[in-house]
């Protein structure tokens, strides 16, 4: 596998993610901005963060497929949030297990950053996202 997961000893545990990527493949994979449209520019799920975390999983999952790549392939996620609170989290954690239940998730870095808004209304979530495959 190109990309190992590691939580370095003596640093605090966090479930959905691991602090450290180490990966040892040649082909990059940098994905834009991935935001809860559906195949035809339709935001699903408004006003529903959880239901737009899954759909960013969703759009992930098919932009990794088109490069060769799977979950198991991400080094990282730069996740941006509209209005970041920490009284969102137990949403965006329901969205990563719908996601979980979609998909083969793996638990690579990332980064969650608050905005005051993203590219039109009504999107709560958008994914940046690195993979690195053999």
């Amino acid at each position: 596998m190109a990309v190992s997961l590691i939580n370095p000893d003596g640093h605090v545990r966090i479930p959905l993610y691991h602090h450290v990527a180490v990966a040892t493949g040649s082909k990059q994979i940098h994905l834009a901005g991935q935001v809860a449209w559906d195949s035809d520019g339709n935001l699903v799920a408004p006003d529903d963060l959880a239901g737009q975390v899954a759909q960013v999983y969703r759009n992930v999952a098919k932009s990794l497929a088109a490069a060769g790549a799977t979950f198991a392939d991400v080094v990282r996620f730069t996740w941006y949030a509209v209005d970041w609170e920490k009284s969102k989290m137990d949403a965006f954690t329901a969205g990563v297990e719908q996601a979980g239940r979609e998909f083969d998730l793996s638990t690579p870095p990332l980064a969650l950053i608050g905005v005051s808004i993203l590219y039109e209304p009504g999107i709560l979530i958008e994914a940046e996202v690195t993979a690195v495959v053999d």
